[in-house]
């Protein structure tokens, strides 16, 4: 298995440059995306990694600009750019077909890439999905939080998940309308597994069912977790994503 500690390095075309480790191995090739401020080292993508490369499968897990081990700012990002990053990791770093594990913002990412790479996505994996989540994080943004927006362009939100905010900006909220999926079709025709706790404070239960109704995909499998909270990491929530990945990896 590949050294978590040295990752390599995908350069972009402005200087920057994503970290990734890929593990070579059979097809469907499987690539983890990773939430909002989160990273490839976290608990679904090293557990996911281990299972899949155990598999002989191959797997590849990567960092947005401005997360973890690759370079940039993360106040530069924006759901745009983080879809383009992993576009990037997909076209240069990987091989054949492939299934998009996306955790809360990498389900918005990975069915944005399923849409764009039709022809190289064979199946997707939804943790948490939150698609079109900006709009929600502006309606919930207390007064404090909009008027920093207003004034200096971000607004740094305590998070319950971390000692750093959640650093919010006006650009992310800009762009996110250009990425909206739930605003109409999603033209996303391979099979889908949706994992959503009905105890998630951040993405509310009832979104998988949103996006169940909105894929053009007539293969779609919904799996609420009765005490399933964001995050979906205890031993019982990664053994059912292990689960729901190979069983559409093996359709691919």
């Amino acid at each position: 298995m590949t050294d978590s500690t040295t990752p390599d390095m995908l350069s972009r075309p402005d200087g920057q440059s994503l970290a990734f480790h890929h593990t070579a191995g059979f097809s469907p090739g499987v690539i983890f995306c990773s939430g909002f401020m989160s990273d490839m080292e976290g608990t679904k993508a090293l557990a996911l990694e281990k299972a899949m490369t155990g598999l002989h499968r191959s797997y590849t897990r990567f960092d947005y600009l401005g997360h973890g081990q690759s370079t940039g700012l993360f106040t530069d990002g924006t759901i745009s750019r983080w879809t383009d990053d992993a576009l990037a990791i997909l076209d240069n770093c990987t091989a054949g077909p492939q299934i998009i594990v996306g955790s809360s913002m990498g389900g918005w990412i990975g069915l944005r890439m399923a849409e764009l790479r039709p022809e190289r996505i064979t199946g997707f994996v939804g943790i948490a999905a939150a698609p079109d989540f900006t709009t929600r994080m502006w309606e919930d943004m207390p007064e404090e939080g909009k008027k920093a927006i207003e004034e200096t362009g971000q607004w740094d939100q305590p998070s319950e998940y971390s000692d750093e905010p959640y650093v919010i900006t006006r650009k992310l909220l800009d762009d996110g309308p250009r990425n909206f999926l739930l605003n109409g079709k999603i033209n996303v025709t391979c099979p889908v597994h949706l994992l959503q706790g009905m105890k998630d404070d951040s993405v509310p239960w009832q979104t998988a069912l949103q996006i169940q109704e909105a894929l053009m995909s007539d293969d779609v499998t919904v799996s609420l977790v009765k005490n399933g909270d964001h995050r979906l990491s205890e031993a019982d929530d990664l053994t059912r994503l292990i689960l729901a990945t190979e069983r559409i990896s093996s359709k691919g």
